[in-house]
């Protein structure tokens, strides 16, 4: 057996107190379909860390789940997405939005993120109806690297959409990560003026399963839940995602299961740099990407499970380590110990 796993965060199971809550209200008869009054609390608590009473917010269980509603929903058939080559949707949703049968225009981007002269290039490229024509922008924050969007980089996205009529949508499976990483220069309420729609990530914070949908942009909101419904996601017992975020959303739980995630991310990148690691990205939050010998990687994987990220040379590869809201610091030094006898 593994002494741990870095492979994600989501390896555990959830937080004690959304346990005991599920617990709690185990027996108490509810309505149905995210009607509930645990759904119901859960989103006036968001409303209030939006400090927008008017979005619309909506539980569904998983990630691919939350961006495929959102982004179908919201573009005519002969509509595309722009989103960087790493993005979620472009690899690890086996091609979700392609099968409903819109395009998505890849770009390379800048350290994880879409970059606002990528989003001009690609309006500008397709510019008649013999071509699909642009529509949504796919961000996420924190990015599939690790990075995060500054308050300036965010700001001049949103108004570069607005300018050319694009929606912006943001993956938010990590975003406690995010806004709690000692970097962030936004907040939740920022962070939700400036998009369109974007998902509060639970599933990769503490949850057992869930997200919850923001739609800010009022176009977007008529009929929505028809489409939940229709793919699928419309859940009968809904209850079960309200309490997990009623808990999330009180004490700030939220923030500090990502801030965890965070800290222990630092002191492992703190702890392999002074080992004399590089690492393929700056990342200030709970992934990072250590570029390590190809025979350090074989001897840590007898012990400890990861994934590989990126080939760098014949003898080294990058590699992904994600910590967790609950990932103990007693692990952390344990790992830097075991790698410093194995360089």
């Amino acid at each position: 057996m593994p002494k741990y796993s870095f492979q994600n965060d989501y390896s555990e199971g959830a937080h004690p107190r959304i346990l005991e809550a599920l617990v709690s209200s185990n027996l108490t008869q509810e309505i149905g379909y995210s009607e509930d009054r645990y759904c119901l609390s859960a989103t006036e608590k968001i409303h209030k860390a939006l400090g927008n009473p008017d979005v619309d917010i909506h539980f569904v269980s998983g990630g691919t789940q939350a961006n495929l509603l959102v982004m179908s929903s919201c573009m005519r058939p002969f509509e595309s997405v722009i989103a960087v080559e790493s993005g979620h949707i472009c690899v690890h949703e086996t091609g979700a939005v392609e099968a409903t049968g819109h395009k998505v225009h890849t770009v390379k981007g800048k350290d994880g993120k879409v970059t606002t002269n990528e989003i001009q290039a690609v309006v500008d490229e397709h510019y008649f109806e013999h071509m699909v024509k642009p529509r949504v922008v796919y961000i996420s924050q924190s990015t599939e690297v690790g990075t995060i969007y500054s308050a300036a980089e965010l700001r001049e996205i949103s108004a570069l959409c607005k300018k050319l009529g694009l929606i912006l949508f943001m993956d938010g499976a990590r975003l406690g990560a995010a806004l709690s990483s000692a970097r962030a220069d936004l907040d939740l309420k920022e962070t939700c003026s400036l998009v369109d729609a974007l998902y509060i990530g639970g599933t990769k914070n503490g949850a057992l399963i869930g997200e919850a949908i923001v739609i800010n942009n009022p176009a977007l909101k008529p009929d929505f839940r028809y489409c939940i419904k229709q793919r699928g996601a419309l859940l009968a017992k809904g209850r079960l995602l309200g309490i997990q975020f009623d808990v999330l959303f009180n004490d700030n739980l939220f923030y500090d299961l990502a801030r965890h995630a965070n800290l222990m991310a630092e002191r492992l990148t703190r702890g392999m740099f002074a080992q004399g690691y590089n690492f393929l990205t700056d990342s200030p939050t709970n992934q990072i990407f250590p570029i390590l010998p190809n025979d350090v990687i074989a001897k840590l994987r007898e012990d400890y499970l990861f994934y590989d990220w990126a080939k760098m040379d014949t003898t080294h590869t990058a590699v992904r380590l994600v910590t967790s809201w609950a990932t103990p610091i007693e692990t952390i030094d344990e790992f830097l110990k075991d790698l410093k006898i194995l360089s």
